[in-house]
């Protein structure tokens, strides 16, 4: 979807707020200027740029660039909270003139970063507990409970009227498994 929507991504120069090497590795295009800016190490891909810094206040040295991309997948959910999620928006639209963001969409039954179905409407409390218990997901063998509340903490599902606030200028794609929304995906 991607391509058909930027069919010259190969030219392009792209920003990738939280991405990973790994998935740009299984891309069949590259774009011809890579940057990523995560909070931590995406990998190593050759020809790559690596920026470690906070995609809602990026350094100097990503505000400063201007990119006619910016791609991001499945991290606005993590950036913490209303105000956190207005500033990454502002980033987004503030660094190029087009951009694809994607995140899970909060309706779909089952729970991405879980593969729980409906995970996301348990109680905090008990999403906590099931997150040390689940077997799928980044904390499966964890049994601090502080820890596991805090990481269910960290992921806040997003409704389509959140992310039309959040990009009022921009198309919001549905991307569909089995004619249910899965994901919706942010495109200017």
């Amino acid at each position: 979807m991607l391509q058909e929507r930027f069919p010259d991504i190969a030219a392009m120069s792209v920003l990738d707020l939280g991405g990973t090497a790994a998935a740009w590795s299984l891309a069949p295009t590259r774009p011809a200027r890579l940057v990523f800016l995560n909070v931590e190490s995406p990998g190593e891909l050759r020809g790559a740029e690596i920026v470690i810094g906070d995609a809602c206040d990026p350094p100097d040295s990503i505000r400063r660039d201007r990119f006619d991309l910016v791609y991001s997948n499945s991290l606005i959910e993590h950036v913490g909270g209303h105000w956190r999620r207005q500033a990454f928006a502002s980033v987004v639209r503030s660094l190029a003139d087009h951009h694809w963001v994607q995140t899970p969409y909060r309706y779909f039954p089952v729970e991405p970063h879980y593969a729980g179905p409906l995970f996301q409407f348990v109680p905090l409390g008990v999403r906590g507990r099931l997150v040390s218990r689940w077997p799928i997901g980044s904390l499966a063998t964890v049994t601090d409970h502080a820890v596991c509340l805090d990481q269910a903490q960290g992921t806040e599902l997003l409704s389509r009227t959140e992310m039309r606030s959040y990009f009022p200028d921009s198309s919001l794609i549905s991307e569909r498994v089995l004619g249910l929304t899965k994901s919706l995906i942010a495109v200017r």
